[in-house]
């Protein structure tokens, strides 16, 4: 567990619902160690643009890949970028419509990421790779050179990032808890189905366990 305190700036500290925050870096990785995929926002040609991506960490550095010519990527190295990882724990039902409200988990990461050469790319790569599919980087073949020219790949210090939770039943106003209106939570779950095979795989190749474990 690391205690360190997350950093606190203008754009990270919480201007409402404050008592959501989590102030320990540990409440970061383990928002972005439960996801798979991230939403970079960066500016293109002038515009804003956000864009779904896979992405890993390792340390306090979040990798993000694509390809070389990726306009998103191509503009974020080297300009500032948010990034944000979202988990949608659970719809929340309130005796009121006013106080419906969701549980979720948050993460927000500020700053100015570096493109990556050499062994720190294939650092990225695996990262990423092992946080969609653990076990892959050492099962799959490994990419080339040619392979390498054609992905671009992005560290980003995770120094400047906040953490937002909401959990929990709603929060009614006193006087509609005697309404005789059902109020709960309704859970949210993302689950792994049935690993699918390829149509063209050869005949007498398993699941690998890593894979059906899900």
């Amino acid at each position: 567990m690391n205690s360190t305190p997350l950093s606190s700036t203008p754009r990270t500290r919480l201007g409402r619902s404050k008592d959501r925050a989590r102030t320990d870096r540990s409440a970061l990785y383990e928002v972005l160690d439960a996801g798979r995929i991230c939403h970079l926002g960066v500016v293109v040609d002038g515009s804003p643009m956000v864009i779904p991506t896979g992405y890993g960490r390792s340390g306090d550095t979040l990798y993000l890949h694509g390809s070389s010519g990726a306009s998103s990527l191509l503009a974020g190295s080297g300009q500032e970028i948010c990034v944000t990882v979202t988990h949608f724990d659970g719809i929340v039902i309130a005796r009121s419509v006013f106080h419906h409200s969701v549980n979720y988990r948050s993460a927000v990461i500020y700053g100015i990421p570096q493109p990556l050469a050499g062994e720190e790319k294939l650092a990225g790569l695996e990262a990423i790779t092992e946080r969609l599919a653990p076990g892959q980087w050492s099962t799959a073949r490994l990419p080339t050179q040619k392979e390498l020219a054609a992905t671009t790949v992005l560290g980003l210090s995770l120094e400047e990032a906040s953490v937002k939770v909401r959990q929990g039943p709603p929060n009614d106003d006193d006087e509609d808890y005697a309404l005789d209106v059902w109020a709960g939570v309704l859970p949210v779950q993302q689950t792994f189905g049935t690993p699918v095979p390829d149509p063209r795989l050869r005949p007498g190749i398993p699941v690998p366990p890593h894979l059906e474990a899900g």
